[in-house]
């Protein structure tokens, strides 16, 4: 019961919206989120630097990042990891989403992701979440590992060059234990 209060709200808000049948479509409003970002992360015991843009006027997007991690037992972390992806702006409710594969510098590593963004401006101006699903294989000498992990992410603009985020990533049905990150970030 509770799930359909809110289907039925939505569904006849919108039919509200188009109860003119003359009334034209409304046009797709701009996610205003940017792409165009060079970041440094920190988490308990790593920091990584990234740099991600839009190519051309193109929505596809391009991102490299390295890492370097503070722990002795992990040398075979520390590289660069460069992905590419297709931004899909504003899916539904204003809401982008990127499909991106990625691999290391390394060749070790490689993975998949679905990441999910919207800016939150009508509830507090600068305010921004996102949502994130990534697959990744990882190789230590012959023997291959599959990470799964859930990555939910809240972020404020502070203005229209700089960002602040918190990331937790969640590695459900690992024995990894989450992540927390803090980020900065410079739109250009």
């Amino acid at each position: 019961m509770k799930q359909i209060l809110p289907i039925l709200t939505l569904t006849t808000l919108t039919a509200a919206a188009f109860a003119d049948a003359g009334a034209a479509a409304p046009a797709a409003a701009a996610s205003g989120l940017s792409y165009n970002r060079v970041g440094i992360s920190r988490s308990s015991d790593q920091t990584s630097l990234s740099v991600s843009q839009l190519l051309g006027s193109s929505n596809f997007l391009a991102t490299l990042s390295t890492r370097n991690t503070n722990n002795t037992d992990v040398d075979a972390s520390n590289y660069a990891f460069l992905s590419v992806g297709y931004v899909f702006k504003n899916v539904v409710a204003g809401i982008d989403a990127t499909a991106s594969i990625g691999t290391s510098s390394n060749g070790f590593d490689s993975n998949w992701s679905i990441n999910l963004r919207r800016s939150l401006s009508e509830v507090f101006a600068g305010l921004e979440v996102a949502l994130a699903y990534s697959h990744q294989k990882e190789q230590w000498g012959s023997t291959q590992y599959g990470a799964k992990s859930w990555t939910y992410e809240l972020a404020y603009n502070i203005n229209k060059q700089y960002s602040v985020a918190y990331a937790l990533t969640d590695f459900s049905g690992n024995s990894n234990e989450n992540v927390h990150a803090v980020s900065l970030r410079y739109n250009f």
